[in-house]
């Protein structure tokens, strides 16, 4: 079969298996966090850490709730990676400096999980597992949560209360990550993927000489981070190495993973606030950019533009033999759409125009399906800036589910629409302007700027994904990137709880003849429309100076 049908194929059984698990999952998740009852097993836990969970929270004490628990989470894992060279089953590594430990903590607490390093060399099994892994579970969780705190702000009225932080926490992580991970690990250590404590074993090379091979529990690292659109491989290569990734059905089933929840959130809001149709409108949004985005990025990798890749008639540079330009373009836009960032093919070697694409992709905000959660909460932020825009053009007070949005409520928009171009143009405006981050640029010219471009917006959108080229592990870098992690993570979040609670105190407006119908194919292009104008405003002149110049040379 050729590269095309396979892909074809590949893309049908993908969104075909995406549709069956739509409904089930959506309605699944609706319960867990819509319930009142508790397991044994969470109330447990809620004894343990003295946690009322039938105490609803305002958005003031759920935020605090958030940020608390991350700023624990960033110093237990910094201290682990400090630590990490009189753990045991360090391997005989090392324990990490501070500004490359600081970057790492951060990174995994904030969902995004970039790697400065080469995993397989740097980190023991330990650190791996009880470290990364954990984090892999909980960021995805708290990201969850503020969703479902948003979502009750919608379907709430004349109260102050968004729910119970620690409560969403706890089911998000033990009734649907814990058991869907648990069940995709057995999946992937069936087709071949690696799980063990082994340490290196040295082999003889074919050329001679000795390497060794690293083992280790990968498996089920590797089934959270691609659920829990974390991202950070167990190995240097990643998804494209064998042990994370051995074959072209582990290679769909993961794609499958990273897209699984956030295609299956909206059917969860639709149920949450009474009406699917809404659900379907967000979903259909998502599906038009995520379908947009792999039509330009498949197109820009299988007709292969440029000198060399035209000449040897195939764009295959940086990529997987086995999975091919199509699969790996499919996984290079499903994992820039959503905040995964794990690679089976390097990002740097795409065409200018397939990079530029995967560029935007992160640019656009990661909402098409997104994150973890973080997609569908920043589409239903958008959501509102869309009817708040169309209320401006008709001269009424706009509406979004029953209720009105008011200069109160466009304020916190605003600021969530904000801070990320803010973490971005920032970051990289300091990398391009000082002379140490700048000398590290190893491509000259548009390319060069597209590797620190997207270096910050993999990190500010919490994606993790990097183009190659840029020497990262300094300590301007480390840090930097840290703190566009941090800002692009929880200042949104921040601005969606705040939203939240203003939305649950409002009496419910009753639909009347002036009143946006949003469940509508018209809504549904207006919020199209708002997601890329919003980006095309914030980075048209970086990715015109950047992958476009390039492109066009």
């Amino acid at each position: 079969m050729s590269d095309a049908g396979a892909g074809l194929l590949t893309i049908a059984l993908l969104l075909g298996a995406l549709a069956v698990a739509h409904v089930p999952l959506g309605g699944y998740m609706a319960r867990v966090y819509g319930g009142e009852r508790h397991l044994a097993v969470e109330r447990l836990v809620y004894r343990a850490t003295r946690v009322n969970p039938d105490a609803d929270q305002r958005w003031t004490t759920y935020a605090l709730g958030v940020l608390g628990f991350s700023v624990v989470s960033v110093l237990f894992l910094y201290g682990f990676l400090r630590l990490q060279g009189d753990l045991p089953l360090a391997l005989g590594h090392p324990s990490v400096s501070p500004d490359e430990a600081f970057n790492t903590a951060v990174s995994f607490v904030t969902n995004t999980n970039w790697q400065w390093y080469v995993g397989e060399a740097t980190l023991g099994h330990l650190v791996q597992m009880a470290g990364l892994a954990v984090q892999n579970f909980l960021s995805a969780a708290v990201g969850m949560a503020v969703a479902m705190a948003l979502v009750r702000g919608f379907a709430r009225s004349e109260t102050d209360r968004i729910g119970n932080f620690w409560v969403d926490l706890v089911r998000g992580t033990v009734r649907i990550l814990l058991p869907l991970a648990f069940l995709a690990a057995i999946v992937l250590v069936a087709a071949g993927a690696v799980q063990n404590f082994s340490s290196p074993d040295p082999v003889h090379a074919l050329a001679g000489g000795t390497q060794s091979i690293v083992g280790g529990p990968v498996a089920s690292q590797e089934s959270i981070k691609e659920l829990g659109t974390n991202g950070g491989g167990f190995y240097n290569a990643n998804s494209a190495h064998p042990f994370e990734n051995p074959t072209p059905f582990t290679n769909v089933f993961e794609t499958f993973l990273l897209l699984l929840i956030p295609s299956a959130l909206p059917r969860t809001f639709g149920l949450l606030v009474g009406s699917t149709r809404q659900g379907w409108a967000i979903l259909a949004a998502m599906a038009v950019i995520w379908v947009a985005g792999l039509v330009g990025v498949t197109a820009a990798e299988a007709l292969h533009p440029g000198t060399v890749p035209h000449a040897v008639g195939a764009s295959m540079e940086g990529k997987e033999q086995q999975f091919g330009v199509w699969n790996s373009a499919l996984w290079a836009n499903a994992t820039t759409m959503t905040s995964t960032g794990a690679v089976d093919s390097f990002h740097d070697s795409y065409t200018a125009l397939g990079g530029g694409v995967l560029l935007l992709n992160m640019l656009l905000g990661e909402v098409a399906p997104g994150g973890t959660g973080s997609g569908l909460y920043g589409m239903l932020v958008l959501a509102v800036l869309t009817v708040f825009l169309a209320g401006l053009m008709v001269g009424r007070t706009p509406e979004y589910l029953g209720k009105k949005i008011r200069q109160h409520e466009t304020t916190f928009v605003a600021l969530y629409v904000l801070a990320m171009p803010f973490a971005v143009l920032v970051g990289a405006g300091l990398a391009l302007g000082l002379p140490e981050p700048r000398a590290t640029i190893l491509n000259p010219r548009p390319h060069g700027l597209s590797e620190v471009l997207y270096a910050y917006a993999s990190s500010a959108n919490n994606n993790g994904s990097a183009f190659a080229g840029l020497g990262v592990d300094t300590t301007f870098y480390n840090t930097t990137l840290g703190m566009a992690m941090l800002v692009g993570r929880f200042l949104p979040i921040v601005f969606v709880l705040a939203l939240a609670g203003a939305l649950a105190r409002q009496r419910p407006v009753p639909v009347g003849a002036g009143t946006l119908p949003t469940h509508r194919p018209l809504f549904v292009g207006m919020l199209i429309g708002v997601v890329i104008i919003v980006s095309a405003l914030a980075f048209f002149p970086g990715l015109a100076l950047g992958p476009v110049a390039e492109g066009l040379v």
